[in-house]
């Protein structure tokens, strides 16, 4: 068969590979391809692997390329790219190999190759594979691709090596937007975000990515404030919010208790109709649930046409958090008539409904119905839901009995949780033991320490409500001073006692000074 003809018949599958997206179809194009003898045509298998790698069927491509008797180097990276793509990084690695040890002499790895190979080694957090990778890159002269180069920054951020990362960043002839958002996001991931901001900041060009990537790392470091700051940024330099970046800040509206940016982002998200995704309705029915608008949260719910284990445990959730115990019960029985699985957070949340709306029995029964119909094993904080249920009841010895005979070490948490109830019910022994325990795990909690002395106080035990405070003067103890937030104009203002770092702190004093003259007057007058 000449060249000009095989070129010829390979040229009429091509259109079909691209639009192939079924393994059914691909069988059929294969037998075809089989039948006209092309089987060892490296470009059509490349072409077919690829289908594979977009219909994630490792198996069907393993069996496609191990036909090849000369597999060339496009083969090769198309079978080890759709390993990597599919996490069967290990497969990923063997062809690698497998292409060093038994290939002609004619092939040779590539930077595509080895940007694949750098990340199946990140994959299984090899770092010290991953450094020999490294080596054979810069031995086939590749190293200083920004390709793989970008990839080797990815797997050294991944396995926790920030030296290796920053130096091979440093020593790039070339940098691409992916090399600044590859270092970026190993810093979030590390928790760096001063050194992520700094990085950010030096960025000459900055996507959508640059963007949620720092949005995302101050979400989970708590600095809430910072992520709608970063948000508002992106928008102020043309920067419009897609899917991810919205799902991204939502979290930070609910803590925040930031309601208009969360209406706002809800408008903006139904106008781009993203509003058909339910990861973003998921977002919104929580940021409404924890701004204290539980019917605009229900409403949303209800307008879901597909609720996943997310949205039902979210929705759970948020009717819980605010005293409607029943309503969640009810909600999580609906949720099981529609055979959604619920998962370890979902009967969190049921344990908390059933907790904070003092339904005992409902309690019990589900924490058994979580181990017993869905096998799901209780982690600790089911326990510390079971341990402030039985408290609340005033089951202070069972509270007791379930801490000790916890399959998991009780943490502190747990621990302040039977000391609370201890007090709510004056039970200074059961008090005590918790408190011996609180002073081994968190010795510094000063919130502890006044819980006793409140107890010690409503019993009349005057001397030892004074040992306790002489007891936290000498250790020069602190309460840890609590924070507020108000909402003006779209920006989200923390406050803080005594806090002065605010440029406008002066004026709010003043004026607390003449509420407070006005309120003085007032009552000499009366």
């Amino acid at each position: 068969m000449g060249t000009i003809l095989i070129r010829q018949l390979e040229n009429r599958y091509i259109t079909s590979l691209k639009n192939c997206f079924k393994i059914t179809e691909l069988k059929k194009i294969h037998a075809h391809i089989v039948k006209l003898s092309l089987s060892q045509s490296n470009f059509l298998v490349t072409k077919m692997l690829n289908s594979c790698d977009n219909m994630a069927n490792v198996g069907y491509a393993t069996l496609l390329f191990q036909q090849l008797l000369h597999p060339n180097i496009f083969s090769y990276n198309a079978i080890i790219r759709t390993c990597t793509h599919n996490r069967h990084y290990s497969l990923a690695i063997t062809c690698f190999i497998e292409m060093l040890t038994h290939s002609t002499k004619s092939v040779f790895p590539d930077q595509f190759t080895f940007q694949f190979v750098i990340k199946s080694c990140a994959g299984i957090l090899c770092q010290r594979l991953g450094m020999q990778v490294h080596g054979l890159a810069f031995k086939f002269g590749t190293d200083s691709h920004y390709i793989a180069e970008n990839a080797l920054i990815g797997m050294y951020m991944k396995c926790g090596d920030l030296t290796n990362a920053c130096k091979v960043f440093d020593e790039m002839g070339y940098r691409d937007v992916v090399s600044w958002n590859s270092l970026i996001f190993g810093y979030v991931e590390l928790g760096q975000m001063k050194n992520a901001r700094k990085l950010f900041d030096e960025m000459p060009v900055r996507t959508i990515v640059s963007w949620t990537t720092m949005i995302t790392g101050y979400r989970r470091t708590e600095c809430y404030a910072d992520a709608l700051d970063v948000f508002r940024e992106m928008q102020m330099v043309g920067i419009e919010p897609d899917e991810i970046s919205i799902i991204a800040v939502l979290p930070a509206c609910a803590q925040l208790g930031a309601l208009e940016v969360g209406k706002w982002i809800h408008k903006y998200a139904a106008k781009n109709r993203f509003l058909q995704k339910t990861g973003i309705c998921n977002a919104l029915v929580e940021m409404y649930a924890k701004c204290g608008c539980i019917d605009e949260a229900r409403s949303l719910f209800d307008q879901l046409v597909e609720k996943d284990v997310i949205s039902w445990s979210t929705m759970i959730g948020g009717l819980a958090n605010h005293g409607k115990g029943y309503e969640a019960i009810q909600l999580f029985e609906e949720m099981r008539k529609t055979r959604v699985a619920p998962n370890e957070i979902t009967f969190l949340d049921v344990l908390l409904a059933c907790s904070h709306a003092g339904l005992w029995d409902e309690g019990f029964k589900y924490f058994d119905v979580m181990r017993m119909d869905y096998h799901i094993e209780p982690q600790i904080e089911h326990y510390g839901c079971l341990v402030d249920l039985l408290g609340r009841s005033g089951c202070l010895d069972q509270a007791l009995d379930t801490i000790l005979k916890m399959p998991i070490k009780p943490d502190s948490r747990i621990w302040n949780s039977l000391l609370s109830s201890c007090r709510i019910h004056r039970n200074l022994e059961i008090a005590l033991i918790a408190m011996q325990q609180l002073m081994e795990l968190d010795p510094e909690e000063f919130g502890n320490y006044v819980l006793l002395a409140n107890l010690y106080k409503e019993l009349g035990r005057l001397e030892d409500v004074s040992n306790i405070r002489i007891f936290i003067r000498n250790k020069r103890m602190k309460k840890t001073p609590g924070s507020s937030s108000i909402e003006v104009n779209n920006v989200v203002q923390e406050f803080v006692s005594a806090d002065v770092s605010k440029p406008f702190s002066q004026e709010v004093f003043q004026i607390l000074e003449g509420l407070a003259l006005h309120q003085t007057r007032t009552d000499d007058l009366m």
